[in-house]
């Protein structure tokens, strides 16, 4: 059975995952393994919680079984204690999804990230029984809530009830709408994640544990640092921060995210973005260079505080 004090207080980043060109692999892009650990490793080293390897930017849907499993083996090589690794086990229905679950508890993962059954528009009950089958795997699980890709919202009501499987420790929550988090606090006392970065500052004012995110891919220490402050108590610092780099974050919420934060990663000098697979294909030059601006805008920032304190 799986602890209820499981703690996921802290930044853990859905890691993006790179590609370089291989003829034999799917689409011509074979994973590049050895940049996604060298990426993990500068997650941890930039102060992260941890990483959420084979979530929807980790574009879990193009990968093979065998570069699936491969993936959550690296990331818990790479992490090495430091922190937790929270893999996502997404399946079109609990048989599958416990097999992903299965394999994440057999290669170390500390916690999966579950959404309801994928491709059916489930009913609560179905929800119910999809969450209770997987947690019989034993690993603490973080529900995921995100009603824009999904067909199904999970209403607060929903989620106490699953807050009463022991294993469900957690709900990240993408629905967008902050009152929630109050709603959700009210009937259950799992860990409230906010999983939308342009609402990271309001949903962490009002309550949210943590932060499961996507732009700290980019951002790592500046994420870290806005949910120290915030947790702080220094309100008026983090929001500083946070109002600079809000325009980018906004790409989180966008149907082209996974591009646009693998572009914002390169622009910031990592060197570790890159393509995506089909059925994801390239932004628009408008998009580009839009997300190229909002970018440069908030790495100008950045570059800027270093400089005062220097």
């Amino acid at each position: 059975m799986a602890e209820k004090n499981f703690d996921l207080g802290g930044v853990v980043v859905a890691t993006t995952l790179a590609f370089k060109e291989d003829s034999s692999a799917p689409s011509g892009l074979a994973v590049d393994f050895d940049k996604f650990g060298e990426h993990c490793d500068f997650l941890m080293n930039s102060g992260c919680r941890g990483v959420g390897p084979n979530g929807s930017l980790g574009e879990y849907e193009a990968l093979t079984d065998e570069e699936r499993r491969k993936v959550i083996q690296v990331a818990v090589d790479a992490v090495d204690g430091r922190g937790v690794v929270v893999a996502g086990a997404a399946g079109v229905g609990w048989h599958q999804a416990q097999r992903w679950a299965d394999y994440a508890k057999e290669d170390g993962a500390d916690g999966i990230l579950l959404l309801p059954p994928t491709m059916y528009k489930s009913n609560d009950d179905e929800i119910f029984t999809h969450y209770q089958k997987v947690a019989e795997v034993g690993l603490p699980i973080m529900a995921y809530n995100n009603p824009f890709s999904m067909k199904v919202d999970l209403s607060p009501k929903l989620i106490a009830r699953l807050g009463e499987i022991p294993e469900v420790v957690a709900i990240k929550e993408f629905s967008g709408d902050v009152r929630r988090i109050l709603e959700i606090r009210e009937l259950t006392d799992i860990d409230i994640i906010c999983g939308t970065d342009d609402l990271l500052f309001e949903s962490l004012v009002v309550g949210a544990d943590g932060w499961f995110a996507g732009y700290p891919n980019a951002f790592p220490k500046e994420a870290v640092e806005i949910y120290d402050q915030v947790r702080a108590g220094n309100i008026a610092e983090a929001f500083e921060l946070y109002k600079h780099l809000i325009t980018v974050f906004r790409w989180d919420t966008k149907i082209e995210f996974v591009q646009a934060i693998k572009l914002s990663i390169d622009i910031a000098g990592q060197s570790y973005g890159g393509v995506t697979r089909p059925p994801r294909g390239p932004l628009s030059p408008e998009q580009h260079k839009q997300v190229t601006i909002d970018t440069q805008k908030a790495l100008d920032y950045i570059a800027s505080r270093e400089k005062a304190v220097a």
